[in-house]
């Protein structure tokens, strides 16, 4: 009996102590489950709350609305009109190809659209949306909504589109917004950018001050279940709009303007405030309608553009090159008058021809104009005057003055395509070809021809400097808040004699206003509205003596070759305040083709008198070319 109980005792040792390890080893594991859950829920609470939120909450980019470009009285240039627009978000579709392919019967898109929109969604993230289509009708957007159930991944958008008001008027001014490039998206690499449908500038002002017409986007949470679908909206901050840009233009005489130069087969001009540098026009013809490069360009109108001889998309107001021709012989007479080689009594006879040693430079007017002084020779655009002085002068003392009344420099204007011109010098001519400088050179560059090269712009602030006293006025096109001061501001002086500068506007007035001057026949008759200005007529090819001799007349020349036909000119005549240049590429004669063109511009400009108007609209200043 007693073996029987002590064997009993201990297999009941044996198992209190199983028991108590395994009891041990449970309460040693609740304790780690339990330290594992309070450091979840504890430590850990906020991550995993934020972890779950981003499973049920969708973040949002809320892209801004850009900012509009107004005239200098609020005219709109530059608008935003509600789009809509279909969406794919690929990672959502079964199958890209097929959703893309129902939408296409739809809209009746063909297929090198569709293998657009494939070629973007294979450049960005799944979960980003891709533009399929934009500007769709009330009719489109009702067949992709009714189908929407069989369409995954498809929505519709109510978006904002780029509208230019005045089309080709503004379209080299204010210029135009396209996609995305990749390029961009290299150097910026932005959410932003990546939305479907965002645009940016790409030329004219659309393209300087694009980050600032751009604005800042937004963000908003939507809360959405688990196929995805919006539930509701939790938190956000509203995208801010882009900048107002408010110009320094009048949008009626813009587009006067531009219809204007339309009546020529090339032609740009450029109407400016000869003290304060106020652009109120400017003007390349033929232009481009900016909607369609907005809304989307086809290849065929592209080409169409690229191969047209009269280079729709070049802005020739600022980066059309010409000799300036017989324009610039004011700068030739005020190098010679501030130099002393000239005054009010110098007098040169023409026969019609200058001889330089064994050269013959032929004068226009094959008669000769007889005895001229300086006004009568600017009245008259008698070269030989021009060429007796440059012998004496030289070409570097012309290009001094050239530089002083503002050729052959950029100005750091708004519009990136600014070309620089150029005004030739004896160490320019050494470096760029290795070789001396000829006097006969010089000849020819005293009546604006030869290396020579100027854009409207340049020869208009010439005209405004010769006219405003001497003052270095510099042209600008946005307005910014204090609209006043620029309008007073102090512009340093080109430090030349006021007399003389009388003087050449005598002549100026004369060419216009006398019966022998060379604008006689497009004088402004009407009292109070009269105008000065020059004449001018470039060669694009040299003029041989066979062809003097054998009559060859310009309009028998094939277009390209035929001169350009140039004019600046100034108004009122008494008391000088707007000035205009305009250029007629292969036009002819400045007194025939372009002074009627700038009779006209200066008169228009005149009835509506920009300058005396209140402009008070706040813009953005500061360019860029993000």
């Amino acid at each position: 009996m007693s073996d029987f109980v002590t064997k009993d005792a201990k297999d009941g040792r044996v198992l209190t102590r199983r028991a108590f390890v395994i009891g041990g080893l449970q309460g040693a594991l609740l304790c780690v489950l339990g330290g594992r859950l309070a450091w979840l829920q504890v430590s850990q609470g906020e991550r995993y709350k934020t972890l779950s939120d981003k499973n049920r909450i969708d973040s949002n980019l809320l892209v801004p609305e850009r900012g509009e470009i107004v005239d200098r009285f609020g005219v709109p240039l530059a608008v935003n009109q509600q789009n809509f627009r279909v969406l794919v978000v690929p990672e959502q579709t079964k199958d890209m190809r097929d959703s893309l392919g129902a939408v296409q019967d739809l809209l009746n898109l063909d297929e090198a659209h569709i293998a657009k929109v494939l070629e973007q969604a294979g450049r960005t993230a799944k979960f980003v949306p891709v533009e399929i289509a934009d500007d769709l009708t009330w009719k489109d957007v009702a067949k992709i909504e009714v189908n929407l159930p069989d369409l995954p991944g498809i929505s519709i958008d109510v978006g904002k589109s780029r509208t230019y008001p005045f089309s080709e008027s503004t379209a080299h001014l204010v210029g135009y917004v396209g996609a995305v490039s990749q390029a961009e998206l290299n150097r910026n690499n932005s959410e932003l950018l990546r939305q479907p449908g965002f645009k940016t500038g790409k030329t004219g002002l659309e393209r300087t001050y694009d980050k600032a017409l751009r604005g800042a986007p937004g963000n908003e949470q939507v809360e959405v279940n688990v196929m995805g679908r919006e539930v509701r909206r939790l938190e956000q901050s509203p995208a801010r709009s882009g900048a107002r840009l408010a110009l320094s233009v009048d949008a009626e005489l813009q587009r006067f303007t531009q219809e204007r130069l339309g009546r020529e087969r090339s032609a740009s001009a450029v109407i400016m405030d000869a003290y304060s540098g106020e652009i109120y026009a400017l003007s390349s013809s033929p232009a481009f309608d900016p909607n369609q490069f907005s809304s989307g360009l086809s290849a065929a109108v592209w080409e169409e553009l690229l191969a047209s001889e009269e280079h729709p998309l070049t802005n020739k107001a600022i980066a059309g090159q010409y000799p300036p021709g017989s324009t610039f012989k004011m700068v030739t007479a005020l190098a010679a008058l501030e130099a002393g080689l000239a005054t009010p009594k110098t007098v040169s006879h023409c026969p019609g021809h200058y001889e330089y040693g064994t050269d013959l430079f032929h004068c226009w007017k094959s008669s000769g104009h007889g005895w001229v002084d300086v006004v009568a020779a600017l009245s008259e655009s008698c070269d030989t005057y021009f060429y007796e002085l440059a012998t004496e002068l030289g070409i570097d003392a012309i290009a001094e003055m050239a530089h002083r009344l503002g050729l052959g420099q950029e100005y750091n204007f708004e519009l990136g395509e600014e070309r620089a011109g150029l005004v030739p010098t004896r160490k320019w001519k050494m470096g760029r070809f290795g070789q001396k400088w000829r006097a006969g050179e010089s000849i020819i560059a005293s009546i604006g021809q030869g290396y020579l090269q100027a854009t409207p712009l340049q020869m208009a602030v010439m005209t405004a400097r010769l006219v405003n006293g001497g003052r270095a006025v510099l042209p600008w096109l946005v307005l910014d808040g204090n609209v006043k001061s620029m309008r007073t501001v102090k512009w340093p002086s080109i430090q030349v004699k006021k007399k003389n500068l009388d003087l050449l506007k005598r002549g100026m007035d004369d060419a216009v206003n006398h019966e022998e001057g060379t604008a006689y026949e497009a004088r402004i008759k009407e009292k109070g509205f009269e105008y000065g200005g020059k004449t001018g007529t470039s060669q694009v090819k040299r003029i041989t003596m066979a062809q003097r001799r054998s009559g060859v007349l310009n309009k028998d020349l094939p277009w390209k070759l035929r001169h350009h036909a140039l004019f600046v000119g100034y108004a009122p005549i008494h008391d000088p305040r707007y000035v205009c240049s305009v250029v007629v590429e292969h036009g002819g004669g400045g007194s025939s083709i372009a002074a009627p063109l700038a009779r006209d511009l200066l008169m228009q400009t005149q009835r509506r008198a920009p300058a005396g108007r209140t402009a008070g609209i706040a813009g953005a200043k500061g360019r860029d070319n993000g």
